[in-house]
């Protein structure tokens, strides 16, 4: 499996719209008070003080949509507004681009799968991340986040990329089952409750791997975690503080550890006809020190 340690970045906390490729998202006025906001949609919300912050890196449009006491879970980033604010003038010669595959909303979350390009400042050329924000009171008040260097796809198991496949969501009236579905996997098959079960939760026609290690198939997924013990590097989960689900897809964010490595798994899941057949991931290590005392969840 690829990991890696977290780059030093507001950009891997923030910088979600430039350049995305998923329909945009209308920004609300700027003139709306704070309790009008709160009647727009979270992920409208989301989408608005992203590009405030890092296409027009607007003071005026970060304080409207940024919560002051904002939580940052990023471990290189410190909390609050105010590192966003005093970020943007770097942010403005940056260069740097971001672009959005995959956009998810329930309740107050709203999760984005993107790529971030030009990102030497940040820990490499191009950088693949999940993140996600929680929306409070009309404004984006929390945040966590997993990135990784982008492989190219002709270097994969699989030969996909990290980021390629569908990015529609669907199914939007089954979203209850798909999460539920997750939900059972996670603590049987990831967290090792009941592994016989794989074949409950997971399609055994097909299942399209995203991961660069790992081939597609349950065999590919079975030889990569058999190689990946005797290296002494096993995946153990923990818990999952985070899911996020709408329609055919199921983001977790979950703590571990791989192999004596405190780790940090963010997996994105497919469904189709009530059974998985698509997985993306980032996975990373938990640094032990942070520049808050947030957590990693």
């Amino acid at each position: 499996m690829y990991t890696t340690t977290y780059a030093s970045s507001v950009v891997a906390a923030v910088l979600l719209v430039a350049g995305c490729t998923s329909t945009p998202v209308p920004a609300p006025a700027p003139s709306e008070t704070t309790a009008g906001a709160s009647e727009i949609a979270p992920v409208d919300i989301v989408m608005a003080g992203m590009k405030a912050a890092f296409v027009d890196f607007d003071e005026v449009g970060v304080i409207r949509w940024f919560a002051e006491d904002y939580i940052q879970h990023n471990p290189a980033m410190p909390t609050g507004r105010a590192p966003i604010l005093g970020f943007l003038p770097a942010l403005r010669e940056s260069g740097l681009a971001a672009e959005v595959h995959r956009v998810l909303s329930e309740g107050d979350l709203v999760a984005l799968h993107s790529t971030y390009r030009n990102a030497q400042l940040f820990g490499g050329e191009t950088l693949v991340a999940f993140d996600v924000f929680r929306v409070e009171d009309g404004q984006i008040a929390e945040h966590w986040d997993n990135l990784i260097p982008l492989v190219p796809a002709a270097e994969t198991a699989s030969g996909r990329s990290q980021t390629d496949g569908p990015t529609e969501v669907t199914d939007r009236a089954r979203t209850a089952d798909n999460r539920t579905l997750v939900q059972g996997f996670v603590p049987d098959v990831l967290q090792g409750a009941a592994p016989g079960r794989l074949t409950d939760y997971v399609s055994t026609e097909r299942y399209d791997q995203h991961n660069p290690a790992v081939a597609d198939g349950l065999d590919g997924l079975g030889a990569a975690l058999a190689a990946m013990a005797e290296a002494g590097q096993a995946m153990s989960y923990a818990r999952t503080p985070l899911i996020v689900a709408e329609g055919n897809f199921v983001l977790t964010a979950s703590e571990g550890a791989l192999g004596d490595t405190p780790t940090a798994f963010y997996d994105l899941f497919r469904i189709d006809e009530g059974r998985i057949v698509e997985h993306w991931d980032v996975i990373a290590a938990i640094p032990s020190e942070m520049a808050h005392d947030n957590g990693k969840f």
